[in-house]
């Protein structure tokens, strides 16, 4: 199908977590609330709109995010009435669509092309499913319409919250070049800072640059750069979407500075990534350690062997040998996680542009 023609929708909860809690409890309306980071050494989760007016923001150091909002409320997370709501929500996208692709617990891409309900716009299915989701759950959610993936993605960040927005194939491509890189989905802090090096800024600056230049530069993501700039994505809305890595990490509320502490520390690490491994019966190829110092300087380091790793002790015996290249260390530890990727079905799915990284702790 030429992808003019395609309707994609990407719906995105307004602040999930967040906005739960508040309709769960009428003391945290119109107030800052921060999920997670109740601890002293935490970090927030998932904030309200309230509370990002004052800066804070998702991954942020609960010390950081209480500086910039001294009233804010810090909630502990309730992952399981997050995954009842989202349950809830993804019923409603079933009415009108098998072709629905979960990102996360909040947000999903759905393609309404040929919808169940026959309805003749995008426009009108992203109404409904909106009005459907306050009435079913009370949550508010954003919704971008668009005849790809990319597009859709970043046109339901423009009316947030509680909006919509259309980006048609014939607005798509001057859209794309007044964007500024690091608003691109799939262009990180890193890469947006390479490109500005390199005297990309928009969109603009990206389309004027040659295929062999960024192949040159970006690797593997050359071509998917190449054909952004252009307003041009072909990946599919796949309901099938394979997860890449599984990951869980922890922050102590002390800071770590022997390698035997931070062995301790792990292993309940790995005893979460392997529950998870058993439970859905994969497996993977590539361990990575994650460390962060007390100065919030973050190192990974990652192995990844030709068969794939079939116990809990071969995950162990891994993590072992990257944390021994680790030290000795210069300051404390105060974050360690474990992700596994390459996992055992992972080369069937080429969708993503970026790994999909399970959060299993906060």
């Amino acid at each position: 199908m030429d992808d003019a023609l395609r309707k994609i929708i990407h719906v995105d909860m307004d602040a999930f977590y967040a906005s739960v809690e508040q309709r769960d409890n009428p003391d945290l309306r119109g107030k800052p609330v921060a999920v997670g980071g109740v601890r002293e050494r935490g970090v927030v989760a998932a904030a309200s709109y309230e509370a990002r007016k004052w800066g804070v923001r998702s991954a942020m150091p609960s010390v950081t995010a209480r500086r910039k909002c001294p009233e804010l409320i810090f909630v502990p997370p309730r992952f399981e009435v997050y995954r009842a709501v989202s349950n809830q929500i993804r019923e409603i996208f079933a009415a009108y669509t098998p072709l629905i692709e979960p990102l996360s617990l909040d947000e999903a891409y759905l393609d309404v092309t040929e919808n169940l309900k026959a309805m003749p716009t995008a426009t009108e299915i992203a109404q409904n499913i909106r009005a459907e989701i306050l009435a079913t759950t009370g949550l508010t959610a954003s919704a971008g319409i668009s005849y790809n993936k990319f597009l859709a993605k970043m046109a339901s960040d423009q009316n947030k919250p509680n909006g919509q927005f259309v980006i048609t194939p014939k607005t798509g491509p001057a859209f794309v070049e007044a964007l500024k890189v690091g608003k691109f989905y799939g262009i990180g802090p890193a890469t947006e800072a390479k490109m500005n090096r390199l005297g990309i800024y928009t969109g603009l600056d990206l389309k004027a640059q040659t295929l062999p230049f960024l192949q040159h530069h970006f690797g593997v993501s050359g071509p998917y750069y190449y054909g952004l700039a252009r307003a041009i994505d072909h990946r599919l809305v796949k309901p099938d979407r394979v997860r890449k890595s599984i990951g869980a990490e922890n922050t102590f509320f002390e800071d770590i500075h022997s390698f035997e502490g931070a062995q301790a520390r792990l292993n309940p690490i790995i005893d979460k990534v392997w529950r998870y491994v058993e439970n859905h019966d994969t497996r993977a190829r590539t361990v990575t350690l994650k460390v962060k110092f007390s100065d919030f300087q973050q190192i990974t380091r990652s192995r990844t062997g030709t068969t794939l790793i079939d116990s809990r002790a071969d995950i162990a015996a891994i993590c072992h040998d990257l944390l021994t290249g680790v030290f000795p260390i210069m300051k404390g530890i105060r974050l360690l996680g474990v992700t596994l990727s390459s996992l055992d079905d992972d080369s069937h799915n080429d969708d993503a542009p970026a790994p999909a990284q399970m959060s299993l702790a906060l």
